[in-house]
């Protein structure tokens, strides 16, 4: 009897030991099939629709032909906005003719002979690259050059181990208390700055994920032109710190700076980031659109835009509304 049912056990053991390894093994492995599962078939006709709605005019015309590289792999996590960001990228370029885009998630894009066609490269919602030793040089020889860089919501989740890719973008993910499903408050850092004439003069609220960043590898506002941030004199994006999670780590959070979108010169080039872009539908929202192509357009270099570091220069700051309208 201990022997039929010493068997038994042993038997269903195997069996879920082998059900759970052939489970295992229907995991999406490599990049393409994790991509695959995890975009699905988005972005959906409607949603193309949406976007396409949202595409705002251009405000510079390019000064040439200009060209851009989207980038979209990612080693750690996917987000399910990058394909509804590709599209936007296409869209933008499509309706408003300001460049022209090319899409790729392979890292043999960058060599120096094959980025000697763009203008610019886009990191869109990339996580955790791990490019060569040469395709590192290569990107930095790109906007080193005179070319532009551009990064989009988790492009500042890259380059770990990689100090001039850390710097390059600005900063590195350290944690979001402010989740995808909140609407939070920002201030608008110089309302007549070019990067920022999509908010009209005027703080706003957005529903999207934000980040904050490792604070030994941020480069500051010593280094950067801050262009938006939230505004944590709004008791709404306090709020995450009253959570286990967050709590006690910010002794007074009125007092915190969590920049969000800022511009940089690079040797010869520019960089435009904007930590917007984790929701998926952000990408049809015409005031973050028409903030993206002024971006991107001041880093192919069509648009003249002040880069000043913000510690250097002293700006009109336009607070948030009080509460979501």
């Amino acid at each position: 009897m201990r022997k039929a049912a010493f068997t038994a056990i042993l038997t269903l053991t195997l069996v879920c030991f082998v059900t759970a390894q052939n489970q295992e093994e229907k995991k999406p492995q490599t990049w393409p099939e994790k991509a695959a599962e995890r975009f699905k078939d988005n972005p959906t006709a409607e949603h193309r629709a949406t976007i396409d709605a949202g595409i705002p005019s251009r405000t510079a015309d390019p000064a040439k032909a200009r060209k851009v590289l989207v980038f979209y792999r990612c080693e750690g996590f996917i987000h399910t906005s990058i394909p509804f960001g590709n599209y936007a990228m296409e869209a933008l370029a499509r309706e408003t003719g300001a460049f022209t885009v090319d899409l790729a998630d392979e890292y043999d894009v960058f060599t120096k002979e094959n980025l000697a066609q763009y203008d610019g490269i886009i990191f869109n919602n990339t996580t955790h690259l791990k490019p060569s030793g040469p395709q590192r040089a290569a990107i930095l020889d790109f906007v080193n050059s005179g070319k532009g860089i551009i990064g989009l919501h988790a492009a500042a989740d890259n380059f770990n181990g990689w100090d001039e890719g850390i710097a390059m973008i600005g900063g590195i993910f350290d944690g979001h208390p402010w989740t995808a499903g909140g609407t939070w408050a920002f201030k608008v850092e110089d309302p007549d700055h070019p990067l920022n004439a999509a908010f009209k003069g005027r703080g706003l609220w957005h529903k999207d994920e934000i980040y904050w960043y490792k604070a030994e590898n941020f480069e500051g506002r010593d280094k950067l032109r801050v262009l938006l941030s939230l505004d944590m004199s709004k008791p709404k994006n306090a709020e995450p710190f009253k959570n286990e999670k967050w709590k006690g780590k910010i002794e007074d959070p009125t007092k915190i700076d969590v920049p969000v979108s800022w511009c940089r010169e690079i040797g010869k080039g520019r960089l435009f980031y904007t930590n917007l872009g984790h929701n998926d539908m952000t990408f049809a929202d015409k005031t973050v659109l028409q903030h993206m192509l002024d971006g991107i357009q001041y880093a192919l270099g069509d648009i003249e835009a002040d880069a000043i570091p913000s510690d250097e220069i002293k700006v009109e700051v336009v607070s948030a509304p009080d509460s979501a309208e």
